[in-house]
């Protein structure tokens, strides 16, 4: 018996309540890929400093759940409310001496300790992004994107995971769990398993490090739906607390049998560059 095909939702036809368009028609279609997924990824092997090869490893295994997940977030009271207020996050996110002007102990303090420390910017972030060329539409699928995109480093800050070799597989899991794509599973999981070939012998629960990243990222609450402005005000801990996000405490374990070890969980990436073999993404 032959199945019969399920004709795809006219999302063009769909308009949110300023009138915005939810995707414009326009826009073309993602194509499933996963060769065009693998030959981007080893690209990402050769070059792991080339961010925007990870944008493309996502545009080749898009998620058939993605225009059902903008729909119910953009098209709702909450989503309305945010795209009014929100409009755009590198705007909040890179406006330090607002965010200093917070307590401290807050969201806001810990995020530019953070980006200050590793020298990043969310521009920074939107340039890698923009180096793949790609058209934008005056349509709600680009809001939702792109506060998806800029999430990625409050992500690091509100679950502890570090921008060490082990911590940037651990927040793509938490992604995953959060927002499921094939592409987080293939770089996530890819990198985690070049960790334990880096160091084998090791004790470090690194596999359980990223399957608890992907189940707290299930458990959590989805942080594109919440008010960034609102949480940056609020103490860090009461974030964490509201989202439930627990402690990473594989991944603490991971870094702390390593240090036993006589291994530095922040010099992986430079064995890495040595021996020619990838880590992170």
């Amino acid at each position: 018996m032959i199945p019969m095909m399920t004709k795809a939702p006219d999302y063009s036809s769909l308009r949110a309540a300023d009138g915005t368009v939810l995707r414009h028609p326009d826009r073309p279609r993602p194509r499933y890929s996963l060769p065009r997924a693998v030959k981007n990824f080893r690209l990402l092997m050769k070059d792991k400093e080339d961010t925007s090869l990870v944008f493309r490893i996502y545009e080749s295994l898009p998620s058939r759940h993605f225009m059902p997940r903008v729909q119910a977030l953009a098209l709702s009271e909450r989503g309305e409310l945010l795209r009014r207020t929100e409009p755009s996050l590198p705007e909040i996110l890179d406006d330090h001496a607002a965010l200093r002007a917070t307590r401290k102990g807050s969201l806001a303090h810990a995020y530019c300790d953070f980006m200050e420390s590793e020298g990043l910017s969310a521009a920074g972030l939107v340039a890698e992004a923009e180096k793949l060329g790609r058209p934008k539409y005056p349509d709600v699928v680009q809001w939702f994107a792109e506060r998806s995109r800029d999430t990625h480093d409050l992500f690091h800050v509100l679950t502890g995971y570090g921008r060490d070799a082990l911590g940037e597989q651990c927040v793509l899991l938490f992604t995953h769990g959060q927002s499921p794509t094939h592409g987080h599973l293939l770089i996530g999981y890819a990198g985690a398993a070049n960790i334990r070939k880096m160091v084998q012998g090791s004790n470090a629960p690194v596999l359980g490090a990223v399957n608890q990243a992907k189940r707290t990222g299930k458990g959590a609450a989805r942080l594109i739906e919440q008010p960034i402005r609102e949480l940056l005000k609020q103490p860090l801990e009461r974030v964490r607390d509201a989202l439930n996000i627990p402690e990473p405490t594989k991944y603490r374990e991971c870094h702390r049998i390593w240090r036993e070890e006589g291994i530095d969980p922040y010099d992986l990436l430079a064995t890495s560059e040595d021996t020619g073999e990838p880590v992170a993404a």
